[in-house]
């Protein structure tokens, strides 16, 4: 019997939640401005400041706009961004992702320009790139089309060096593809950026979660969905290898996407291999609570704090989530 309650017969817990001040001073769990990492999506242009219907309060963003919005949240002590690209054009290919002057460069020369200090996460896939929203290049296999790994995972190399290149102080790649994290770290290591870390999607779940991102991102899939690469939701095990997989390939850090639904698979991550962890709190899990605050139908500001409390206690070292900012500002009161 492990419970500890019966060794304390006279413990009172209430005692210790009668004062703000107690309350605060036995919290297990502080949730910080410093967690949270903004997601920004970027497009060409100049002053676009676009709203996202489905994410009310979040936007697109030209480049100037773009280093606007991150200045804002280091005023309020966000030290991270990550960086989604919408291209001019897109092709089959998505062959704008491994322009050396496209938007992802654009936008981490003007962030570098403006925020040296300010870490900028780049994400690695072709969703956004490719004219049929898919995470790669596509062949036949059995009559059908889907992702072709290795095709892709050399795309995906190039698409990293690239970002290198500009600035980037981490790369992401989120395409669930075999192989990837061994690919890039290869390709950076040759290079010369021996030291930039990988940030490695190892848990991505298909989830319906990911809604409103295709039209932040202009990325839904022209046909089928992405079931092929992204993992069943309905399995734990399967994580644990796939993080072990990309720790063996040399991946620095770890996410898992989703985040509210899959707060076992954070603790499970974290108990198991105890390496820098990050949570996805991700578009569909943001719109339902501003759709439901916007009705009066919960308090956004302590749902936000709680949902964000609790990915933290599961396990996670830093979280992205669109409520960055608004989150930023109520911590610090």
């Amino acid at each position: 019997m492990s419970l500890l309650v019966p060794r304390f017969p006279d413990w009172r817990p209430r005692r210790l939640r009668r004062l703000p001040a107690l309350r605060q001073l036995v919290r297990e769990t502080e949730l910080r401005p410093d967690d949270l990492v903004l997601p920004l999506f970027v497009r060409p242009g100049q002053g676009i400041r676009r709203e996202i219907s489905s994410m009310h309060g979040q936007y697109q963003h030209s480049p100037d706009t773009l280093v606007e919005t991150a200045a804002q949240a280091w005023e309020l002590g966000i030290r991270a961004v990550i960086l989604f690209g919408i291209p001019a054009h897109k092709d089959e290919v998505g062959s704008a992702a491994l322009d050396e002057a496209g938007i992802i460069p654009q936008a981490l020369h003007a962030l570098k320009r403006h925020l040296p200090e300010l870490l900028v996460i780049t994400d690695e896939c072709f969703c956004e790139y490719t004219s049929h929203g898919h995470c790669g290049v596509l062949s036949e296999h059995g009559g059908r089309l889907d992702v072709d790994n290795d095709r892709t995972l050399e795309m995906l190399a190039q698409q990293c060096i690239v970002h290198a290149r500009a600035g980037a102080d981490v790369v992401a790649p989120s395409g669930m593809m075999d192989g990837m994290v061994a690919a890039i770290r290869r390709a950076l290591d040759s290079a010369g950026f021996s030291h930039l870390p990988i940030l490695s999607y190892a848990a991505k779940y298909a989830s319906a979660f990911y809604g409103p991102f295709r039209e932040a991102a202009e990325s839904p899939p022209q046909f089928g969905d992405r079931s092929t690469y992204q993992m069943d939701p309905a399995n734990a095990e399967e994580a644990l290898r796939e993080i072990a997989l990309d720790l063996a390939e040399g991946a620095d850090l770890i996410m898992v996407k989703p985040a509210l639904a899959y707060l076992d698979i954070l603790r499970r991550a974290k108990e198991s291999f105890g390496v820098p962890l990050a949570a996805y709190n991700v578009s569909g899990e943001y719109a339902m609570v501003k759709a439901a605050s916007a009705r009066g139908w919960l308090d956004e500001r302590r749902i936000v704090l709680e949902i964000l409390t609790a990915i933290k206690r599961a396990g996670a070292d830093f979280i992205l989530t669109y409520h960055a900012l608004d989150a930023a500002k109520w911590l610090r009161g």
